[in-house]
């Protein structure tokens, strides 16, 4: 039976879009499209830019969740939310929130301008250590993070660097291969 690691699936950091972070949210944008457009191997687009600082170590990553979520500036006042299930959370609940904080009551244009200039560590997500993966772990080990923190993507690291990125739509692109063999 063939084994895949981590490192046989992973993006290698120099193959995916980084910034530093102290650059601009519309610089990190303005990468993000560049990205998508020359990571020709999958038809997959990049969902996220990791952030490194000035020793040129990945620091964060900022995903489209992040750039949508700065729009709105109230949403810091309920913390970090990544963990936190809606499921079960009725439609009504959902607008009463909206309603009580007053959120998305400006316009999209003007949030826009506001955003633009922020800096990336600023908006940046700092990754916890059960969203890291070492690059000799196994596609399993690596399935069962997924799964578990219902994560879009690990930083892979080696000796406790970050070297890659392994993205859950690789990893389903792979084993779509696999079970496409079995066809009946």
């Amino acid at each position: 039976m063939q084994k895949f690691l981590v490192r046989d699936v992973m993006v290698p950091l120099e193959r995916y879009a980084t910034i530093h972070e102290d650059r601009l949210l519309i610089d990190a944008i303005d990468a993000l499209e560049k990205a998508q457009k020359s990571f020709e191997e999958s038809p997959y687009v990049h969902r996220a830019i990791l952030v490194y600082d000035d020793n040129k170590k990945i620091v964060g990553k900022v995903t489209q969740w992040d750039v949508i979520k700065c729009l709105e500036p109230k949403y810091e006042t309920f913390g970090d939310m990544r963990s936190t299930s809606l499921s079960g959370v009725s439609p009504m609940l959902i607008k009463s929130m909206m309603e009580k904080y007053s959120l998305w009551q400006v316009d999209l244009d003007v949030i826009c301008s506001r955003v633009a200039g922020k800096k990336i560590k600023d908006v940046m997500y700092k990754p916890a250590e059960g969203e890291k993966i070492e690059a000799d772990a196994t596609l399993g080990e690596a399935l069962h993070n997924f799964i578990i923190g219902h994560h879009q993507s690990l930083l892979v690291t080696k000796d406790s660097e970050i070297i890659g990125i392994l993205r859950l739509v690789d990893v389903f692109k792979l084993i779509c291969e696999k079970v496409k063999k079995y066809r009946i």
